[in-house]
C-alpha cells in the first residue's frame, strides 16, 4: 500500500516551507499573494500541528508494558456492560475480500483526507467560526495523546481472542510501512473517531445547507470501519466521543471568559470619554 501520510519530519519540513512561504506572499505587496497568505498562514499551522502530533505519537508509549493486559481487561468490562462484540461487526466484511479492502483504504486514507477537506472548507466559507473550530481539534487531540500515554493493544493484535488484522492480510496496513511514526499501541482513545465526530458536529453547527446532515455518514462509516478492521474496540470510540464533548465545553467556555473580558475592557475604554 502506498505511504498516504507523512511522518513527522516530512510535516515540519513542509511547515517550514509553507511557512516561508506565507512570509514571502505578505511582502510581494501584490493583491493576489497578499489574498495567498492567510492560506498558506494556516497551512503551515496544521502541517507544524501534524508534525507534533506524529512526533507524539512516536513517543507516546513507554515500552509495551501491561499494552495487552488492559486490552483482555478492556474486553471483559465491554460483556459486563453488554456491548455488542467486534468480532460480529468484523464477520461482517472478513468473507468479502473488496469490501474488506474497501474498509482497510478507508481507515488509512479518511482519517486525514476527511479532516483536511473540512477544514479548508471552513476556513475558505466560514472563516469567523475557523478558530474555535481548530481549537477544539487542537484540544481533542492532545487529550487524546496524554490518555495515550498508557498502552493499549487494538483487537487486530489479538488473534488469540479471534480478531483478524484485516489490513495485514491484503499489505494495506499502515502500522507496516517504514517511516510511519504511528504507534500500534495508542488505540485508546480512537482518533478517528473523534475526528471524525468533530468534522460532523462542526459541519452540523456551522452550515445552514439542508444536506449538512449528511455528514454524519463519516462518522457512522468510521466508527463501523474501525470496529470491523479490528483497529479499535468499542470503548475506544465512546471515550473519543466523550473527550471531545468535553474538548467543546471547556473551548466554549474559554470564548466565553474571552469575550466578557472584552466587554468590560471596551466599557473601561469608553466610559472616561464620557466624563
Amino acid at each position: 500500500m502506498p505511504n498516504l501520510q507523512l511522518d513527522w519530519q516530512q510535516g515540519a519540513a513542509l511547515a517550514a516551507v509553507l511557512a516561508a512561504s506565507a512570509v514571502l506572499a505578505c511582502r510581494t505587496g501584490t493583491r493576489r499573494s497578499a489574498r495567498l497568505a492567510p492560506y498558506l498562514r494556516e497551512a503551515a499551522i496544521i502541517a507544524a500541528l501534524y508534525s507534533l502530533w506524529q512526533l507524539a505519537a512516536a513517543v507516546s508509549v513507554f515500552g509495551t508494558h501491561g499494552a495487552f493486559d488492559r486490552a483482555h481487561w478492556l474486553v471483559r468490562v465491554q460483556r459486563r456492560l453488554g456491548l455488542p462484540d467486534e468480532q460480529t461487526m468484523q464477520g461482517l466484511i472478513i468473507h468479502h475480500p473488496l469490501i474488506e479492502q474497501a474498509c482497510n483504504l478507508y481507515y488509512a486514507s479518511m482519517h486525514f483526507g476527511a479532516l483536511g477537506i473540512f477544514l479548508a472548507w471552513l476556513f475558505i466559507r466560514h472563516r469567523d467560526r475557523y478558530p474555535m473550530v481548530r481549537a477544539v481539534l487542537i484540544l481533542l487531540t492532545a487529550i487524546c495523546l496524554l490518555v495515550q500515554l498508557i498502552p493499549v493493544a487494538p483487537p487486530r493484535l489479538l488473534p488469540d481472542l479471534g480478531f483478524v488484522d484485516t489490513a495485514a492480510r491484503y499489505g494495506q496496513s499502515v502500522y507496516q510501512i517504514s517511516g510511519i511514526t504511528v504507534d500500534s499501541l495508542s488505540a485508546m482513545p480512537s482518533v478517528h473517531v473523534g475526528w471524525a465526530l468533530l468534522v460532523a458536529w462542526a459541519v452540523i453547527s456551522v452550515s445552514t445547507s439542508r444536506y449538512r446532515w449528511w455528514v454524519l455518514a463519516h462518522p457512522i462509516v468510521t466508527v463501523f470501519v474501525v470496529v470491523a478492521t479490528a483497529n479499535h474496540f468499542w470503548a475506544d470510540g465512546i471515550v473519543a466521543a466523550l473527550l471531545l464533548v468535553l474538548s467543546i465545553l471547556v473551548v466554549q467556555a474559554g470564548y466565553r471568559v474571552i469575550r466578557r473580558s472584552s466587554v468590560l475592557v471596551s466599557e473601561q475604554i469608553v466610559e472616561p470619554a464620557y466624563r
